[in-house]
């Protein structure tokens, strides 16, 4: 069982020139708890069941609710079968996202680094953007489908990628990880991606009780492509009902 912390940078942009240091530390405060995650991987040869760590808001001693609509569930990975399984909860309706497990083509390097008692290894990849953040949304998925050129041909639009930095110990030969990331000759101990680092701050190898790992089973079954046209096809709805009740165009 792997215990992982993910930190999150937050970019202000031009909103943080206006903002003055005392601003900006009291904005990054209050999203603490969006910012700094800990998630539990717990896992076996061929299975891992990953999962976000309850926090409560200490400022409000609320969960987030809005956030909680785009944020992954429950994840449970098999290796063996090529199957993802994560359970997704979208406006109060429950959905069991049923797939094949993000294709990775990883470049393993030499450089290493040692991470609590492991030694660790270097891996990148480049994934597009839009097949790890399945389970989100923004505003740019509902953009037009591809530009016509002038002779009638559709322009392919440039596919946005994430760059992704990870670090994997052979000493812990399963090629588990956190989040969507697996695929490696080693338990994953750290993941950059974006603007989110995950680290391994504990490692349990052989806990004393022995935990046993079961795919979600609960919700409406569908696969990643189908539960990202669900959230796209409620929140059209929603603009349309902001904009008016009738739908443009």
């Amino acid at each position: 069982q792997a215990t992982y912390m993910a930190k999150s940078s937050l970019d202000l942009g031009s909103w943080g020139a206006r903002m003055s240091e005392e601003q900006k530390k009291e904005v990054k405060a209050r999203l603490k708890n969006r910012l700094e995650k800990t998630y539990t991987l717990t896992f076996n040869k061929t299975e891992s069941y990953f999962t976000e760590n309850d926090m409560l808001d200490a400022m409000s001693g609320a969960t987030d609710s809005w956030g909680k609509n785009f944020a992954a569930g429950d994840q449970y990975k098999n290796v063996k079968t090529n199957t993802q399984i994560q359970d997704q909860e979208f406006y109060g309706k429950r959905f069991l996202v049923k797939d094949s497990l993000q294709p990775i083509n990883w470049k393993l390097g030499s450089e290493s680094k040692q991470i609590g008692n492991y030694m660790c290894f270097k891996a990148t990849a480049s994934i597009p953007t839009d097949e790890l953040t399945w389970y989100s949304f923004s505003w740019g998925k509902l953009r037009p489908n591809a530009p016509v050129n002038e002779s009638g041909e559709t322009e392919e639009l440039e596919i946005d990628m994430t760059e992704v930095e990870a670090w994997y110990s052979p000493q812990i030969p399963v090629s588990h990880g956190p989040s969507e990331y697996w695929g490696l000759p080693g338990l994953i101990l750290e993941v950059s991606a974006g603007d989110t680092t995950m680290l391994c701050s504990k490692l349990v190898i052989n806990p004393k009780e022995s935990i046993e790992i079961k795919a979600p089973s609960k919700g409406k079954e569908v696969n990643k492509k189908e539960y990202q046209e669900t959230i796209v096809e409620k929140m059209k709805e929603f603009r349309s009902q902001r904009m008016g009740g009738r739908p443009r165009g």
